[in-house]
């Protein structure tokens, strides 16, 4: 390959995973903590919904003001890239466009005091009609104007049955660090005339839509078959499996616990300090690949008798001195990934560490540090290290609009990990 092609090439690779992260779910309101959008019975689930079939999808969250509240929700139809259609509700919602959440629980047990909403969905009376990229508005009284927080869904009109590998890059840059998904998609009932042209398709690495890889077009079309295998699309960071604490119990303390303070009304946990892991060896460990799961030691249902607690976080370089020019931030599915000033980390001078709070159910979590350039903020960088030995989950979604839809369809799932050996400690 031609030097300038080489460069070329690998830039796209290095662009693709380096874009400005895409913040769709947000939280609008200070008072609610661990708002979660699940398929039913596995936190770790992505959302997907598929038609005329009997899938739910779980809500849950939590009103830290503690008294009951008239939550509504709706759903809302976007294309692929999450950008609201235009299309009236009525056009893709069976039922009524709000409901009302009506099953709470005041909390128990737990030390603080909050107010938990759930919801299984899609209701009877409610329900979407249409495939493709939905977001769940979670609102006030009935009006939209009073929103709350938001979360991603998945609706599924299968017409592709997808199948993937995950293989290590041929370039040899990202041979050793690196992981690239090879797919093709079967497509049933669809004219592949024009597939280049009204396929696309987008990839996750475990669930997360900050590093989405998008606008994925077919390398080959052969009769009902689309195969994606260009070299430079599909291309992850493979990262190292995910640090992990363990808050099942505020009271058994787990090793990454350094010291806890009990309040009569409160808990104050602090964590050991972390270090870059960036030039550590590579040791494999079963993680939620940075989900969390909310889940007790002490009680019988932790949606609602689970506690809370300020827990500190503190990372340190060996050095001890501040990263120059770059700015830390702790990330997870807890935090949406969202680097913003919330989750961003303080150098403290006295202790000569980053430091960081968060206020977390009790629960299994995973988590990350991520350094991001001061002088170019899509530059991002974990600190973790790459391997391409890592396990993660990805899943590939499928999506159609012919020159006469007004939306995207999803018409293909699939999801697929990395390892399947289930190694012991190390290589």
């Amino acid at each position: 390959m031609p030097v300038i092609r080489k460069l070329i090439f690998i830039l796209s690779i290095l662009l693709s995973n380096s874009a400005p992260a895409q913040v769709v779910e947000k939280v609008y309101k200070p008072y609610i903590q661990t708002p979660q959008l699940f398929k039913y019975g596995n936190q770790q689930g992505i959302p997907i919904f598929t038609l005329n079939s009997g899938d739910r999808i779980e809500l849950e969250f939590d009103d830290m003001e503690g008294n009951m509240k008239s939550y509504y929700y709706t759903y809302v139809l976007c294309d692929y890239n999450w950008q609201p259609v235009n299309l009236s509700p009525f056009d893709y919602i069976k039922g009524f466009t709000q409901n009302r959440i009506t099953t709470y629980r005041y909390s128990s047990i737990a030390y603080t005091r909050y107010t938990h909403y759930q919801a299984i969905l899609p209701e009877r009376n409610s329900e979407p009609t249409r495939s493709g990229n939905y977001l769940l508005k979670v609102f006030l009284d009935g009006d939209t104007s009073k929103l709350v927080f938001t979360k991603q869904m998945l609706v599924l009109d299968s017409k592709s049955a997808v199948s993937a590998a995950v293989v290590q890059p041929f370039t040899p840059q990202f041979f050793n660090t690196h992981q690239k998904i090879k797919f093709t998609a079967n497509l049933q009932g669809i004219n592949t005339f024009s597939a280049a042209q009204q396929v696309r398709a987008v990839v996750l690495q475990n669930n997360r839509w900050d590093m989405a890889q998008r606008d994925i077009v077919p390398t080959f079309v052969r009769g009902s078959v689309l195969d994606f295998s260009a070299e430079n699309i599909a291309v992850f960071p493979a990262g190292k499996e995910w640090r992990w604490l363990d808050l099942r119990s505020f009271r058994l303390q787990s090793d990454r616990v350094d010291s806890a303070h009990y309040n009569k009304s409160s808990t104050e946990i602090y964590l050991k300090t972390d270090v870059d892991r960036t030039g550590q060896r590579y040791v494999y460990f079963p993680d939620y690949n940075g989900s969390y799961n909310i889940s007790t030691y002490e009680s019988i249902n932790p949606f609602w008798q689970g506690d809370y607690a300020t827990v500190h976080f503190n990372f340190a370089q060996p050095d001890g001195n501040p990263y120059p020019n770059k700015d830390i931030y702790l990330a997870g599915y807890f935090t949406g990934y969202d680097l913003s000033d919330k989750w961003k980390m303080q150098f403290n001078e006295t202790t000569r560490k980053y430091e960081c709070t968060a206020f977390l159910k009790q629960g299994y979590y995973n988590y990350t540090y991520i350094a991001r350039d001061q002088a170019e903020p899509f530059m991002e960088t974990e600190l973790e290290g790459n391997y391409w030995e890592t396990e993660n989950s990805y899943t590939i979604l499928i999506y159609y609009k012919s020159f006469t839809d007004r939306s995207d369809q999803l018409i293909g799932v699939s999801s697929i990990n990395s390892r399947t050996d289930k190694p012991g400690f190390s290589f």
